[in-house]
């Protein structure tokens, strides 16, 4: 039977859909994914996406400056809700970067090649989620001169933090994290930052991608060394997906109030980060794919296996909440009973109905193969799932409104400010990406040729995806 490749299907039902498409040699995925960085001038796209960004940067930044002058008065916060927007968005964010250590490092250690077309990008926004997480802690302290209490010293008194406080937690677990996703985002390009020093037609290109890829020569001593760092950042990495978000979830569940005192909450807001995670990273793999002329490399085997992935999670996601409701009826605390309740159907209903809608039942379209193979369907799937992630610490946060005392009741409103920073924050996050797209490569090419069959050509075209031998140095070279 014969077969034809096209980018969303592969007509032989008895084989798996191949992960490279159109491409027979490693001399033309090299020159594919290397022309979305000597390209001369960028499509339209990006120069329209990268200027609306770079103005919503703008915007942040002169937001946080009027921030300073005026106090932290100009957000909504007020008690009994101390935590308005800006931990939201810190929480938001940090599970934004759930995805890409998650498809890096243990998709590469349980030996899943379909990471290979998605992972760089992946990596790229794990950090730059991570800059938009840690930018809210440091302006929330109202004081911002007095940030570095923060972190693990002595002030001039001799007296150190309060290590028992969940908010030093977060600075090591996000501090910790940052620190190997760059480690391991930058040493995963090393390759690929020299081949673009070798074809690089400027003097000035060459210098700065020569610096950045360290003397890189391809040697079978580099590429030794390289696959053992790799390992070792990729095993590093592994822990972190379930030990950051963790802590950050500690921030409501070691407090003595009635809706965030759960023990289901570290496994809870795992299971919702890397739900989000792959969702947004979705949401930017289909533009690119698209504007930069991709689909050989994000095929929809990737897409579709990203869809069985924001299936399950979010599957997980919706039996967190449903026994989050029966833990509150079963326990018999009135005080408990009441908060989830009031989550329900009270003052903030329509927050907690759009993140049940968003969350729960909009993946569950993906139970289909048509809908996970429709580019629309998927893509407005991911968009409301980043949208109802957002609602769901939104709820959590300002849950607080009614607390013990019904004299202190109100309603939380957020101000022009609080809106404007978590707009400007995506313009922070989308000026950082469409930099990388444009300087970096988007895809991770030495991994991408050792994945093709020409990389094993004894093993023959019909077992390149089963077989687990790395491919030959100078395939990857």
């Amino acid at each position: 039977m014969s077969t034809i490749v096209i980018d969303n299907t592969f007509e032989d039902p008895t084989r798996r859909a191949p992960l490279v498409l159109n491409h027979h040699d490693f001399g033309s995925v090299t020159d594919e994914v290397c022309w979305v960085n000597e390209s001369p001038k960028p499509p339209l796209a990006w120069y329209i996406t990268f200027v609306i960004s770079l103005s919503l940067l703008g915007m942040l930044g002169g937001l946080i400056m009027y921030l300073f002058a005026t106090g932290v008065g100009v957000w909504g916060n007020q008690n009994p809700v101390m935590w308005g927007f800006p931990i939201v968005n810190f929480v938001f964010w940090v599970g934004i970067g759930h995805a890409g250590t998650l498809i890096s490092a243990i998709l590469f250690l349980f030996r899943q090649k379909w990471r290979t077309a998605i992972n760089r990008f992946a990596e790229a926004m794990t950090i730059f989620a991570v800059m938009c997480a840690g930018l809210f802690p440091g302006i929330h302290v109202g004081r911002v001169w007095f940030a570095y209490w923060l972190f693990p010293i002595p002030n001039q008194m001799n007296m150190w933090p309060q290590f028992r406080s969940p908010l030093l937690w977060d600075v090591f677990a996000v501090g910790t994290y940052a620190t190997v996703s760059v480690l391991f985002w930058y040493l995963g390009m090393v390759p690929d930052l020299a081949t673009l020093r070798d074809r690089s037609k400027t003097k000035l290109r060459a210098i700065l991608y020569g610096i950045f890829s360290l003397g890189w020569r391809g040697s079978m001593r580099h590429w030794h060394r390289y696959e053992r760092g790799y390992l070792l950042l990729a095993a590093l990495a592994t822990p972190l997906v379930l030990s950051v978000h963790s802590v950050v979830s500690f921030d409501f569940a070691v407090a003595q109030l009635p809706g965030w005192h759960t023990t289901i909450f570290p496994p809870y807001f795992v299971a919702g980060a890397i739900f989000s995670g792959f969702a947004m990273v979705m949401t930017l793999a289909i533009p690119a794919r698209q504007i930069w002329g991709l689909k050989n490399f994000i095929t929809m085997r990737h897409l579709e296996n990203m869809n069985k992935i924001i299936l399950l999670t979010g599957s997980m996601v919706g039996y967190a909440y449903s026994t989050e409701f029966f833990v509150a009826w079963y326990s018999g605390a009135m005080y408990e009973s009441f908060a989830f309740v009031n989550r329900a159907f009270g003052q903030h209903w329509w927050a907690y109905w759009i993140m049940v809608s968003c969350n729960v039942l909009t993946p569950q379209v993906f139970w289909f193969k048509a809908a996970r193979r429709s580019i629309p369907i998927m893509f407005i799937a991911c968009l409301l799932v980043n949208v109802g992630m957002w609602f769901e610490r939104f709820v959590i946060v300002i849950s607080l409104e009614q607390d013990f005392l019904p004299s202190s009741w109100a309603y939380y409103k957020p101000t022009w400010v609080d809106i404007g920073m978590l707009v400007g924050s995506f313009g922070l996050f989308m000026t950082m990406f469409m930099l990388f797209i444009r300087f970096l490569p988007v895809i991770a090419i030495a991994e991408v040729k050792a994945i093709m069959p020409e990389a094993n050509p004894h093993r023959g075209h019909d077992h390149h995806d089963d077989d687990s031998d790395h491919a030959t140095m100078e395939a990857r070279s």
